[in-house]
């Protein structure tokens, strides 16, 4: 499982946010999304912890708490979804006209 953390400052690292989560257990991974163009963080990131239990107590704990000068959203991360390929238009049936 894995922790969804959202409204993170842009200029958060992922050993500041590992330490705030590790006072709730042992920390196994964050991630910090960039921006593929910017290289810029995005706002949001992913903590993955030893267990369930201690994911828990970490979401328990520190949803809505005020860090860096923000409110944190703090939640068991949802699955992530097949997108469809390609990235180009979506299908608007322009094709079946003719």
């Amino acid at each position: 499982m894995s922790i969804y953390v959202g409204n993170l400052s842009y200029d958060v690292t992922q050993e500041e946010l590992s330490a705030v989560f590790a006072e709730y257990g042992s920390v196994k991974r964050v991630q910090l999304p960039t921006d593929r163009e910017t290289g810029r963080m995005r706002g949001f990131g992913f903590v993955e912890m030893s267990s369930d239990d201690e994911e828990t107590a970490a979401i328990d704990a520190l949803d809505g708490a005020e860090w860096m000068g923000r409110k944190m959203r703090v939640n068991k991360a949802k699955p992530r979804e097949d997108r469809a390929g390609g990235g180009g238009r979506s299908n608007n049936n322009f094709s079946s006209r003719y």
